[in-house]
């Protein structure tokens, strides 16, 4: 290889705030291909890379740190001084995560890659304070990290892909287009997570050939009506929603979400499916059996999930370019509710679904490995959003590196 291979955790939390993904990967290259700034304004000849997953561990919140991080996301009111609070803590955890998962593993990181937990995504632009004003905001200090592990921390990466004009999401498809184009088979990757995301890759595809896009909830509303409905933080296994039967009519209104036809490029969160739409979502289910409601939230996900395909996805295939799979990953992927439903919907589709796990990708570590690439590409001073599935205006280097 032309570069040393570098160990790097990559760490996530995602928008169902369940807890911190660590993934520990071994990267390197074959072959290095135009970098810098040429990648600025030329299509982009992409390294050979190497990812080699070493193992991965999963670490709940404390029950205390899950509650105050759900009241924290998309808050009309908040105290700076619980915000700034949290934001610390929340390093010292992501730090403590990887240390647990090194010593497991025994194996010291290079480099780290950390998500950080996001409080709030707003992609589209919209007026404040006289100027028009697109934001993110991802939590939990990287600066903790680098000092509690000894080793360069790479944090915050969508404010960059944003400030290039760009959704700053999804940034999951760089790892998508890495790990599973293929010259013959067209893909569909499908993560479903606290928000559903796919990256959709033609056969032969070149960078500016991938399509990607939020779908919509994954998990999230589940999860949301688990608790409220059974006191369960979620519904394991899809035991719950299994029992029960899907209110057709309250589903076919919920499909028709301005979201849900709105053409990408587009990024969710709970912003479009958290606590007021779960209100929603009870108010006009009110009468029905709470096992319905849930069976009709997982039904919901699978749903938004295959329309995303008939809409915005299979209709830029052509005879000599059909996708064929679709590849799924997530916490989602382990509802086996879930997973059937997507299967019956896939079928009119002709998509073959299997799991990230047969790729030697397990469904849960899917995105920290993702952060622990995007990382190694910017220490790497290489660009890593791809614009044709953020919208960026160019290409843009992901994250700011906090030194140890």
């Amino acid at each position: 290889m032309n570069k040393k291979a570098l160990i790097v955790a990559g760490v996530m939390s995602g928008t169902s705030a369940d807890g911190i993904n660590v993934a520990v990967v071994r990267i390197g290259e074959k072959k290095i291909g135009r970098a810098g700034s040429n990648f600025r304004m030329h299509q982009p000849k992409l390294p050979l890379h190497r990812i080699e997953l070493l193992g991965h561990a999963e670490y709940p919140y404390p029950s205390k740190v899950r509650t105050a991080v759900l009241a924290a996301m998309n808050a009309e009111r908040a105290r700076v001084a619980d915000l700034a609070r949290l934001n610390f803590l929340l390093g010292e955890l992501y730090a403590e995560a990887v240390l647990a998962t090194q010593t497991r593993l025994k194996i010291t990181a290079d480099l780290v890659g950390c998500h950080g937990q996001t409080l709030y995504h707003q992609g589209e632009a919209i007026f404040f304070l006289g100027r028009k004003i697109a934001a993110t905001w991802q939590t939990g200090e990287a600066a903790v990290v680098a000092a509690r592990l000894g080793v360069p921390v790479v944090s915050d990466f969508r404010p960059a892909d944003m400030a290039a004009g760009g959704k700053g999401a999804p940034l999951v498809l760089f790892l998508d287009y890495i790990f599973f184009r293929d010259p013959r088979v067209g893909r569909i990757i499908q993560n479903i997570g606290g928000i559903a995301n796919l990256t959709a890759i033609p056969a032969r595809a070149r960078p500016t050939d991938v399509l990607a896009f939020d779908s919509g909830p994954g998990n999230m509303v589940i999860d949301a009506l688990s608790e409220a409905l059974f006191g369960k933080a979620y519904d394991r296994d899809g035991k719950i929603a299994a029992s029960g039967a899907i209110l057709e009519p309250q589903l076919r209104k919920f499909l028709e979400a301005k979201f849900f036809r709105q053409s990408p490029p587009k990024t969710a969160g709970r912003e479009e499916f958290g606590r007021e739409f779960v209100r929603e979502f009870l108010r006009r289910c009110a009468r029905a059996r709470k096992q319905d409601i849930l069976a009709t939230a997982t039904a919901l996900t699978a749903r938004s999930i295959a329309d995303a395909m008939r809409r915005f996805v299979l209709p830029k295939s052509t005879a000599h370019n059909t996708y064929r799979e679709m590849i799924l990953s997530g916490g989602g992927a382990r509802n086996a509710t879930l997973v059937r439903m997507l299967r019956g919907s896939l079928l009119p589709l002709r998509l073959r679904l299997r799991l990230t796990d047969e790729f030697g990708l397990p469904a849960e570590a899917k995105e920290a490995v993702a952060f622990a690439l995007l990382a190694y590409e910017t220490w790497n001073r290489r660009a890593s959003n791809l614009t044709s599935g953020t919208g960026a205006q160019h290409p843009a280097f992901l994250g700011k590196i906090s030194y140890a």
